[in-house]
Parts: C-alpha cells; sequence; structure tokens
C-alpha cells in the first residue's frame, strides 16, 4: 500500500512527531481505509466521492485523535484501485500498520537514551 512509504518516513525520520505514534499509525491507517471502503459501497467511485472520502477520513481521524497523514490518502487507494473485499481492512491496512509499528518501536529504542513511543493510546 503506497501510503505506508510515507509513514515509514514519519516512523523512520520523524519518530518524536505526534503523527508518528502507534494510536496514529494504526488508527489512521484503519479508519482512512474503512472510510474509503464505505464510500465505495454506498456511493461507488469518482472525483466527488474521492473528494468526500479524504474529507471524512480527516474529520475521522480529528475526532478520534488519530490523525495520520500518510492516512489521508487511503480512500483514494480503496477508490482508484476499486477494493469492494472487506479484509483489505485485516490485510493489507491492519497487518501492515502493526508490523511497521513493532519494526519502528525495535529501531526507534536501540540505544540508551532512545524511548519511542512517547504515548500508546
Amino acid at each position: 500500500m503506497a501510503p505506508f512509504g510515507a509513514t515509514c518516513v514519519l516512523l523512520f525520520a520523524a519518530p518524536a512527531a505526534p503523527l508518528a505514534q502507534p494510536r496514529n499509525v494504526i488508527g489512521g491507517h484503519l479508519i482512512s481505509a474503512l472510510v474509503g471502503m464505505v464510500i465505495l459501497h454506498l456511493f461507488g467511485t469518482g472525483l466527488w466521492q474521492m473528494a468526500v472520502g479524504v474529507g471524512v477520513a480527516i474529520a475521522l481521524m480529528q475526532l478520534l485523535r488519530a490523525v495520520h497523514p500518510p492516512a489521508g490518502a487511503n480512500p483514494l487507494v480503496v477508490l482508484t484501485a476499486g477494493v469492494e473485499d472487506w479484509s483489505f481492512l485485516i490485510t493489507p491496512v491492519l497487518v501492515g500498520s502493526v508490523i511497521l509499528v513493532l519494526i519502528a518501536l525495535f529501531i526507534n529504542n536501540v540505544g540508551t537514551e532512545k524511548r519511542w513511543p512517547h504515548y500508546w493510546i
């Protein structure tokens, strides 16, 4: 999933950023992919669906305190690819974001003075 590349930039180049914390990474990707799936199933795919999907995903991420900018692209991925299988939320979205967080947990804690994440929930 393309947005995972930008997630890696945050996790490994700016791990102290609030947007790079586990809740934001996992929650943000799940929320925005779910929004894309719901929009696709209710309204199909098109330009206005993409705009609404991204807007609703941003609003829900803010409401649920799980803002993760790379995840804002997930509705576009879902709608462009026409992903209709709900298992997409499990793999690659959930599994992929959890794996990235686990790798970051290891990498970002190498060394004595490092401590990541700053918060989980």
